[in-house]
This record gives structure tokens, C-alpha cells and sequence, in this order.
């Protein structure tokens, strides 16, 4: 009998390690079990199906050829996928999970001989007063995408609740189509944890110039309406809505490993070493369910995004087919669009290297991606965090309508093999006026910063 391995959660991570497993030991049974009807899809895209691109819903589970990828896809791999099925239990004595259909209620056991968990995460709930009505969604699932695009193609109104990346990814998708946009942040500042509040405050500025409605240290209460939401109550105000989109955040879905008693890290994922083995060496995590280590701070931290899954899926399905790989850890690197600007971070914020003890110098640079006679310039904003003594660079933010993707990538780079500001300085970069100034704004700061740390 060949090595059996099961992988619970089909999408992003699950997807991705069920795959290398199988790719890597063909001879291994893989067997890839998920509650849901639809697997592997794109959920990141879900925004921006909202907002038109792509115009069908199949595009989501779909590959680049056009593929869909479903039981099929995974069956001519080798892979034997069942949808609809969700596993409920782990008996890690016994090594075999008990799993509902979730359509017939049928109960069935799958045996393994290596189990990876990939059940991702979940979004979170706020407890308010009718937070059940009709037209408040999640952004999600399949299902969660359809209703989305719906709403936004016959209401008027919509209102974000909380001003995080998934908040403002669907702020920018709804305002495409012509809705009104309110966002609702309970906390002082938008992007909170991404940004500093003094970049935060120019994004800010910069959308309520463009027709959104910002209020930020703002608290919902509850809603309202018959069967579907009218208005959203905030700070005893009621606000008229058509459509409501929570994105207050997200919580890994742990429930099967705790109850499995599997180690749960300090940041409330799953525990994993570098190998994404888990306190068992049988079973193995991946993914948006559990945590990964910070590069600059050397600490356990929990940043789910659908990069670090695939990484982290590819590492898992190597090790749980008998191999031998790492997943070192992530630098913090994210990016998002809204409206017409682009807001990106990388490494630690201000906030951050300072809670972390780290003693700082910043600068913030305002210029222009390409030079300002070239058709299409477009200024960018850059705070760049770089530690006082060694130099070295701790984190970039970057935002404005300009090309903010390339000096976030470049920054995630140095910080990464640990450079300086004296490194970053030098750095030999592509030039033409279609695509930088002769002195990129990056080199700009890194050379700002690196004068101020002289004088320090």
C-alpha cells in the first residue's frame, strides 16, 4: 500500500499542496476533501468580478487556458477531489478523519498516512443588532461574488464596514458601478496596521476628494429593515443603504486542529515549523489557517494573503510526500488599489519597529514615477523606516497614482537579504523616462535617510 496523503481545503493552499504532493511522489495516493461546492478559485478576484473584470464567475475557477478547475481538473492529475464534503473530525491516534456530505448528511472515514490542513479562514462576524437581514455580505465565496455583482448592478447605496484591504477593494469595485460608497472604520485610522496614520491621513484626504465617505473612529450598532438591510445605524446616526459589505477582518479557521489538540501558536493560528509541520509530524498546515514567521522581527506572525498560501502549499505538499523543504517566512508585503490610487507596504511600519524596540529614523518622499514631461507621470508618495546604527532598511510604504508596485517589490527585495540604506542607494536600476526618472524615488529616499543617519 502506497503512502496515502489527504489534504482538507481545496482552494489556494490546499490546491496548490495537493498538487506538488503528487507531482512529487506520483506514486502517492492524494486525496483532497472541501465543504464547499465550488474549489480552487481565485478569491482575490472577487472585487474585482464585482466591478466587471472578468465579466463571468467561471473566470474565478479557471485557468490561464481557460480550464475550470473542478473534480475533473484534479482527477486528471491524479487527484481524487470530493466537494461537498466536510470533515468534522481528526482521530490522530486512529489517523483517519470523519467527514458529512454536506447535501446527503452521509458520514464517511478517510484513513492517511500524512494530513495537511488547509482549511483557510473565515470572515469575522461583528455582533450587532440584525446583522442576519437580507443584502449584508461577506467577500468570500463563489456564492458571496454573485450576490456582490447583483447588488451592485441595482442598488444605489453602499456601505463598507471597516477599512481594511478587502474593505477597500470592494470600495473601489462598488464605486465603479455607480454606487455611493460609505466606509466605516471603528478605528482612528484607515488601513490600520498596513499604514502609519500619517500616510493613512493622506489616503483619507485623498478619497474623500474622489467621493467617499470616510468616518473613521466610527462604531456600527446595528441595522435595519424588514427583510433585507435599509440602513445602518452608526454612532446612533442611521444611514440609508442598499448594500452592506463586512470587512472587518478575518479569523483562521481552527476549530478541527484545536479540537484535534494540535499546538496553537501565540498569534491564534495554527503552529507550524519551517516545514509547516505541525505539533504532530504526520500532520502538516498551510495557508490562511496558520501563522508564518517575520522576517525582520523574527517573530511569529499572521498576515493571510493568497501569495504566502501558494508558497506555503507548495513547501507542505514537498514534505508531506517525503521530501525535504522550507518555508523561511514573510517580509509583510501587501498591496492595494483604490480608485485611482495605489497604496502599497512592505517590512514594518513606524508603529511597528517601534513596538518591536527598534531604534528608527524615517523619511517621506513625494515625487514623480517618471519624469514629469513624459505623458503619464504620476507623483507617488514613499515613507521609508531604516534602523538607526546598522542602516538597515526596515520598511517602505508607498501610495499615490503613480507606480507604487515596483518600489514596494524592490524594497520587499532588500529588506528581505537585509540591506542598507547605503545598499538600497545603489542600487543599479533600469532607466528610461517611460519608466523611471534618471534618480528613482526610491534611490531618492534611500539617499535622504541615509543623510539623516549620518547626522544621527
Amino acid at each position: 500500500m502506497g503512502l496515502r496523503i489527504v489534504v482538507i481545503g481545496a482552494n489556494a493552499a490546499g490546491g496548490k499542496a495537493a498538487s506538488k504532493a503528487k507531482r512529487y511522489n506520483p506514486e502517492a495516493e492524494v486525496i483532497l476533501i472541501d465543504k464547499g461546492k465550488f474549489i480552487s478559485y481565485a478569491e482575490c478576484g472577487i472585487p474585482y468580478y464585482v466591478a466587471g473584470y472578468p465579466s463571468e464567475s467561471e473566470r474565478l475557477m479557471s485557468t490561464s487556458s481557460g480550464v475550470i478547475r473542478d473534480v475533473n481538473y484534479f482527477k486528471a492529475k491524479g487527484i481524487r477531489a470530493r466537494i461537498n464534503s466536510e470533515a468534522v473530525e481528526i482521530d490522530r491516534n486512529r489517523k483517519c478523519i470523519d467527514v458529512i456530505d454536506t447535501e446527503t448528511a452521509e458520514k464517511s472515514v478517510i484513513p492517511y498516512d500524512k494530513l495537511i490542513i488547509a482549511t483557510g479562514s473565515s470572515p469575522s462576524i461583528p455582533k450587532v443588532e440584525n446583522i442576519n437581514l437580507k443584502n449584508i455580505l461577506t467577500v468570500k465565496t463563489i456564492e458571496d461574488a454573485i450576490l456582490l455583482k447583483q447588488r451592485a448592478l441595482t442598488g444605489n447605496h453602499a456601505c463598507i464596514v471597516g477599512g481594511g484591504l478587502i474593505g477597500f477593494e470592494m470600495a473601489d469595485a462598488l464605486k465603479s458601478r455607480g454606487m455611493s460608497v460609505t466606509v466605516v472604520e471603528m478605528r482612528e485610522q484607515l488601513l490600520y496596521g498596513f499604514l502609519d496614520p500619517d500616510m493613512a491621513l493622506l489616503l483619507k484626504e485623498h478619497l474623500e476628494q474622489q467621493g467617499v465617505t470616510i468616518m473613521t473612529g466610527s462604531k456600527i450598532t446595528g441595522f435595519k429593515g424588514d427583510s433585507s438591510v435599509k440602513e445602518v445605524v452608526v454612532n446612533d446616526k442611521e444611514i440609508p443603504v442598499d448594500l452592506v459589505v463586512l470587512g472587518v477582518g478575518i479569523r483562521p479557521n481552527i476549530e478541527l486542529a484545536r479540537k484535534a489538540g494540535l499546538e496553537i501558536g501565540v498569534t491564534g493560528a495554527i503552529a507550524v515549523d519551517s516545514g509547516q509541520c505541525t505539533s504532530d509530524p504526520d500532520i502538516f498546515a498551510c495557508g490562511d489557517c496558520c501563522e508564518t514567521t517575520n522576517l525582520v522581527t523574527g517573530k511569529k506572525t499572521y498576515i493571510p494573503l493568497g501569495t504566502t498560501a501558494n508558497k506555503q502549499g507548495r513547501v507542505t505538499g514537498i514534505n508531506a510526500a517525503g521530501g525535504y523543504a522550507t518555508f523561511p517566512g514573510i517580509v509583510g508585503t501587501g498591496i492595494v488599489k483604490v480608485l485611482d490610487f495605489n497604496i502599497g507596504r512592505t517590512g514594518l511600519t513606524e508603529t511597528d519597529a517601534k513596538a518591536n524596540g527598534f531604534d528608527i529614523e524615517t523619511i517621506i518622499n513625494k515625487a514623480y514615477d517618471k519624469p514629469s514631461y513624459f505623458p503619464g507621470a504620476k507623483q507617488i508618495t514613499l515613507k521609508l523606516i531604516a534602523e538607526k546604527g546598522t542602516g538597515r532598511i526596515l520598511g517602505l510604504q508607498g501610495l499615490g497614482e503613480g507606480g507604487v508596485d515596483k518600489r514596494i517589490d524592490i524594497a520587499a527585495t532588500a529588506i528581505t537579504f537585509g540591506a542598507t540604506a547605503e545598499n538600497l542607494s545603489e542600487l543599479d536600476l533600469a532607466y528610461a523616462p517611460p519608466y523611471s526618472t534618471v534618480m528613482d524615488s526610491l534611490i531618492v529616499a534611500a539617499n535622504a535617510i541615509k543623510n539623516r543617519l549620518i547626522q544621527t
